[in-house]
Order: C-alpha cells, then structure tokens, then sequence
C-alpha cells in the first residue's frame, strides 16, 4: 500500500513536475537533461566492462555529444550538479508534501485520532493528566555541508505548499525561480550564518505549527489552566557549541542569541498586530496597543549582527 502511495504521490507527479522543468527557458537546462540518462547508461554498461572514470567520460563525450574542448566538458558537467541539485530539490518537496500520505495514511497520529479512541466522557481528562507529564524537546542542529542558502528554503516552502494544492501554474514558477537560483556559496559558512540558516525553519515553520499543535492540545483538555506550557520546547545547538565546533566563540553565541530573539519578538508582534484588528473592544484594544508598542521597543533595543537581515522599522499603527 505504501509503495503504491508513493509511485502515485511521488514519483508519477516528480515525472510530470520534471517534464514541467526541462520546458523551462533555463540556459542548457533541455539539453542538459536529454544527455543526463545516455550518460547514465554510458557509466553503467562502463564500469560493467571494468572501464575507469576517465575512459567512460571520454566515450561519451566522443559518442554521445559534439562537446570537443576540456572548457565545454567542464562546463556540462557543472550543469549536470545543477540539475540534478535541483531535482533533489523537487523530490524532497515532493515527499514532504506527501509526508502524512506516506508515513500516516490512517492519521492515528493526528489529535483527532487519539480522542476518537477515548470515550469523550473520560477523554479531556485523561488526554490533561497525561500531558501533565509529557515533555518534548525538540534540539535543533546542523552541519555546514548539510543546509541550503535560506532563498532556496524559501522557495522548498513555498514549493511544498503549491504541491498540496495541485497549483501547477505556481510550480512552474517557483521551479523557474529555483532554475535560476544558486545553490552554493563562494566562502564557507561561518558559524552565524549556519545558525542563520537553521533559524529559518525556527521563524518560518517551527514556531507556526509547535504553536498550532499547542493550541490543539489546549482545546483536548478539561483544565488547560493547570498546564505548565512546557509539552513542546526547542533548543538550539548552533552557535552555542563549543565542543563540535572550534570556530564558535563569544561574540558568535551572542549574535545567534540576538537573533533568536529577534525572531521569537517579531512573530510575537505579528501575533499581537493580528489580534489587535480583529478585538477591537473598549479595555481590550488600549491593552494589545500598549503589548504591541513594547514587543517594538524590545525589537528596536538590540542592534542586529552585521550578518542579519532583519532591520525592519516597527510602527505599531500598522
């Protein structure tokens, strides 16, 4: 059942999103894409013949194209890392978008599915008393070979959100987008900027669904009041590890610091700013305004590193 889920989830539309893709008006990108699978079969039936690496590239670029000079081979073979870094690309986003599909047909995961198996008198009281005792602790970390630029995480996102919603004019686009985009880094990333990368998911997934899913439970409980808060809390590995990397010192644990807070304050604040429009009732509002204008004192107080982007101006009256 698994298997079939995935050729109709996965692999049949990473066929269609990946004809999609060699339509694109990329430099090289048809053609680069024609000449990947007779390379393939070049490599294969060569090293079934005991060939070596140097003998099974000469036979093909003799056989298989007109590319003459070590400039020309050079420069397809750098677009062959290119396409195929972005096919990676596609098919992670594809398994995301399908992660449920794949790993939770059934949803006996979901909140939903655990209540249902409680009888609903006995259910917000169990389902309390046993979050009482729960603790999850989610610790972020990461290697400096093993992130993507944060536009390229931008674009997986958006990406995997076009997927659910079969938007194929929206795919295009972004694979378009993602065709033009690179993915590496002339220098090698410092420790901040690995941090900087790894907050992204923090700003931009973790924070929206540990949240969504905190709310869910609250509303499962028969004494919500009597929860401490802490089922679901994170850590944050880089910038802060002083054993795994040498290059973490002082004023790097302050920056990835600073901007942690920085990000946990401004996604406070876009909170406070969307409650504010909707409870717009007398003792109520003066007191979301008066939250608002310190979360953007707070923001405005620290002085972000050199290496972050966020230096926005806060007006409360938005």
């Amino acid at each position: 059942m698994q298997s079939e889920t995935f050729q109709n989830e996965v692999e049949l539309r990473y066929k269609l999103y990946n004809s999609i893709f060699l339509t694109l008006p990329l430099d090289g990108i048809h053609g680069t894409g024609i000449l990947i699978p007779l390379m393939k079969d070049t490599c294969r039936k060569g090293l079934e013949e005991g060939k070596s690496p140097v003998e099974i590239l000469d036979h093909f670029f003799e056989k298989q194209t007109n590319f003459k000079t070590e400039s020309e081979q050079l420069d397809f073979m750098f677009r062959v890392i290119n396409y195929i870094e972005r096919q990676v690309v596609l098919l992670d986003a594809l398994e995301d978008a399908a992660f449920l599909d794949l790993h939770d047909p059934e949803r006996r995961g979901k909140i939903e599915s655990i209540k249902n198996r409680l009888s609903s008198s006995e259910s917000k009281e169990k389902i309390g008393e046993a979050l009482k005792s729960l603790a999850v602790r989610i610790v972020l970390t990461a290697h400096p070979t093993q992130f993507y630029p944060s536009t390229v995480l931008a674009i997986i996102n958006d990406l995997i959100d076009a997927i659910q919603k079969n938007d194929l004019l929206q795919i295009k686009m972004l694979l378009t987008q993602l065709g033009k985009t690179p993915f590496y880094k002339k220098e090698r990333p410092t420790p901040y900027d690995e941090a900087k990368s790894l907050s992204w998911y923090l700003e931009n997934i973790f924070y929206q669904s540990a949240s969504e899913l905190y709310g869910d439970l609250m509303k499962e409980v028969s004494n919500p009041e009597e929860q401490d808060g802490n089922v679901l809390t994170f850590g944050f590995w880089p910038g802060g590890d002083r054993d795994g990397n040498p290059f973490v010192k002082v004023d790097t644990t302050l920056a990835v610091a600073d901007r942690l807070r920085s990000i946990l304050l401004s996604n406070y604040h876009d909170d406070i700013r969307k409650l504010r429009r909707r409870l717009s009732f007398k003792g109520v509002y003066e007191k979301l305004l008066a939250l608002e204008r310190e979360y953007c004192k707070q923001l405005m107080v620290k002085i972000p590193h050199p290496g972050c982007s966020r230096k926005k101006s806060f007006n409360p009256w938005r």
